[in-house]
């Protein structure tokens, strides 16, 4: 495959071409100090066939830092609307973000550039169109980690520093992240053209994404109602995936819901420590609206809204079908994912028993859920150290070794082996996730300029599952301080 350089990037921006009502075209706005490379994501940038060694050019900080464009580039804020923490505004779009253009690969595959803190849009109400360093690292990272842990995601190419300050809780200093994906269009995309009844609009939208995303649909008489069932399936596959590793979004606004069931706008995200079901990962989210264990209703209601913003393409009826095979997808795939997380090969009556008994005994004693998961499956290794290094995790280790027993018999009842379950469990149950405090130093770190605990970090997430020698300490728990930093939407 020939490596390109930034300027041969070939760029087809279907979007601009849509209707002047579907997006403003603002420029970015350079940062006034010399933009620096903080994060380089040599993966995201294969994607776009990009020569890695591009980003030690002086124009690689200067295009990704806002003071630069390429040859093809067509700079926009794409339109869209969205329901709040429940409450319906009626119009947001890209108050921070700008589409930089459409990049087509060597594969044909097309990859949007969207430019993360570029300045202000004409949808950016009050803010300032920035973000900070903190948060940037935070999106490159968790990008990452998501990839690694095989969840739909958009990817990260960069995080562009400056020296410029940034007022949010405190003084910080700007930065951009470059983010990726087939497509940003967002359920609140739809939203914004169903509630000031602009209906050809609507069917523009709905017919650009299938023409481009769900090919296999174009041109069929039913392709809408089609389509939002296939929306509504990816939706509950990524959201299962997500309760499956212990991670929760945050704000999961309907302007936050990608289309094609990426995940999509890190904010103030978080990996679980010690296994609780209502974990709150948003100090602002003061009623829990967007808790851990509330997502997989909040994905149903965000794809209510979704649904009626579509009536005009299909009937209510047809809607509701769809919207009625959400819990049963959702259920199938956490159902899957939580058998093999235990090492289950068959589906027996009594599985979700075994599961929820599980998940109990680890809220009781605040077990950590990454750790947890990883050390069950050397339970029943031949030295016995899995079993006394999970029991001792627990306060009430009598409970345990009755769970443990009944464990065991669902074992033996497929005809199981210690060896080959370890080695499945160990290819599904990560070893390395994202927690909040490993975040935290990298940046810290980087904000004195060393950068280098950012690629070390993002090194580690990259491959989640295997045992890295010299890293055992990014699979430990965290420090008392780590569990109880604040994260919030400010950023």
């Amino acid at each position: 495959m020939p490596w390109r350089s930034l300027e041969q990037l070939v760029f087809d921006n279907t979007y601009a071409r849509l209707p002047e009502a579907f997006y403003a075209k603002p420029a970015p706005t350079p940062f006034a100090s010399t933009p620096v490379v903080v994060a380089f994501n040599t993966d995201a940038a294969l994607l776009i066939d990009l020569d890695h060694q591009e980003a030690s050019r002086p124009e690689f900080a200067q295009l990704f830092g806002g003071s630069l464009l390429l040859p093809g580039m067509e700079p926009l804020a794409m339109l869209y609307a969205g329901h709040q923490f429940g409450v319906y505004v009626p119009q947001l779009g890209d108050g921070r973000a700008i589409l930089l253009g459409e990049v087509v690969n060597e594969r044909g595959e097309r990859w949007d550039l969207h430019l993360k803190g570029a300045g202000r849009t004409p949808f950016s109400r009050d803010g300032d169109g920035r973000s900070v360093l903190r948060s940037a690292i935070r999106e490159y990272l968790c990008c990452i980690a998501l990839q690694g842990l095989g969840i739909p995601t958009t990817q990260a190419l960069c995080v562009i520093g400056s020296d410029d300050p940034v007022y949010r809780e405190q003084v910080e200093t700007g930065a951009m992240v470059l983010r990726m994906a087939p497509s940003h269009v967002r359920f609140g995309t739809f939203e914004v053209f169903y509630y000031r009844r602009q209906y050809e609009h609507l069917k523009v939208l709905a017919d650009y994404v299938i023409g481009l995303h769900f090919p296999h649909l174009a041109g069929l008489p039913d392709r809408y109602e089609r389509w939002f069932n296939e929306v509504v399936e990816r939706t509950a596959t990524l959201i299962a995936q997500w309760q499956a590793v212990g991670w929760a979004h945050g704000v999961l606004n309907t302007d936050n819901m990608s289309i094609l069931g990426l995940t999509l706008d890190y904010g103030p995200f978080g990996f679980m420590d010690d296994y609780d079901p209502g974990f709150i990962c948003n100090h602002s989210d003061i009623n829990g609206r967007y808790a851990f264990d509330q997502q997989p209703a909040i994905g149903l209601w965000n794809l209510g809204c979704l649904a009626q913003a579509l009536t005009p393409l299909v009937a209510k009826e047809a809607l509701k079908m769809s919207l009625d095979h959400y819990h049963r997808r959702f259920q199938q795939e956490y159902l899957r994912l939580m058998r093999a997380k235990l090492g289950l090969v068959e589906e027996q009556p009594g599985d979700q028993s075994l599961l929820d008994d599980f998940l109990h005994l680890l809220h009781e004693s605040h077990v950590d859920y990454t750790i947890a998961f990883r050390t069950l499956g050397s339970l029943f290794s031949a030295e016995g150290e899995g079993h006394d290094a999970l029991r001792d995790l627990f306060i009430h280790r009598e409970r345990f070794d009755d769970w443990a027993v009944r464990y065991r018999d669902r074992l033996r009842s497929e005809r199981s082996r210690d060896d080959e379950r370890h080695r499945r469990m160990n290819r599904i149950n990560p070893k390395y996730v994202l927690r909040n405090y490993l975040a935290q130093l990298a940046i810290e770190k980087a904000r004195q300029k060393d950068c280098s605990e950012v690629d070390r970090l993002a090194a580690v997430l990259r491959s989640p599952y295997d045992d890295q020698p010299g890293m055992e300490a990014y699979a430990a728990p965290p420090p008392n301080w780590g569990k109880h930093l604040v994260v919030s939407c400010s950023s």
